[in-house]
């Protein structure tokens, strides 16, 4: 009977250091080099004297490389584009006429994007985020992302994955707003035309840099 005992303390002993979810998402960031995909994404600010805020639904198509390179494009309702090119995270928005670019190392570490898009593995998330496995739920397996930096302007966000394919981010920012993007026809391992994360500011538009 000891030596059951043993040998299960051993066998657990050499498992892996994450399972369910955690194993799910280091499959994903390990596997995936690139992706791309279309989503929607529904963000509902929290209630206001009781009242429950109206849901805000957009939609688009998110492309990344990486370690550092994504591209998420707004196409309803209203058009926005967010280009990281390694070096610089340009937000442009459609009807302002307005782009902002900010040194993308200063800005990305402990962001949803990080966490699907520009880490190598899990233990490169370790700086910024404290994960661990989630309750499975909607057949998804789950992570949960807590950001280390406590001036972080998110409270947390999970990451839904069915096997090591990615459907779902719920961002919970640190005023109790929460942004779901569900992601779909999602294609693994594309190859990406480099040009699709390279933006120049249109003719015309303000230009504030960060």
């Amino acid at each position: 009977m000891l030596r059951k005992f043993l040998a299960l303390f051993a066998l657990a002993a050499l498992a892996p250091l994450w399972a369910g979810g955690l194993e799910g998402l280091d499959g994903f960031i390990k596997s995936t080099r690139s992706g791309r995909a279309t989503f929607v994404q529904t963000v509902t600010a929290p209630p206001k004297d009781g009242q429950a805020a109206r849901p805000k639904v957009s939609s688009g198509t998110f492309e990344f490389q990486r370690p550092s390179r994504f591209r998420f494009v707004y196409k309803k309702p209203f058009e926005q584009t967010i280009v990281a090119d390694g070096q610089t995270l340009w937000l442009y928005d459609v009807d302002l006429a307005q782009v902002t670019a900010r040194k993308q190392s200063q800005v990305l570490g402990s962001t949803p994007a990080a966490l699907i898009a520009s880490a190598a593995d899990l233990r490169a998330l370790d700086a910024d985020f404290v994960l661990s496995d989630a309750q499975p739920m909607d057949g998804l397996e789950w992570v949960l992302a807590m950001p280390r930096n406590k001036d972080n302007s998110l409270s947390n966000v999970r990451v839904g994955l069915k096997g090591n394919t990615l459907v779902m981010l719920d961002i919970v920012d640190s005023f109790g707003q929460r942004s779901v993007l569900q992601f779909s026809a999602f294609e693994a391992n594309p190859a990406l035309d480099p040009s699709i994360f390279q933006f120049k500011p249109p003719a015309g538009v303000d230009v504030l840099r960060q």
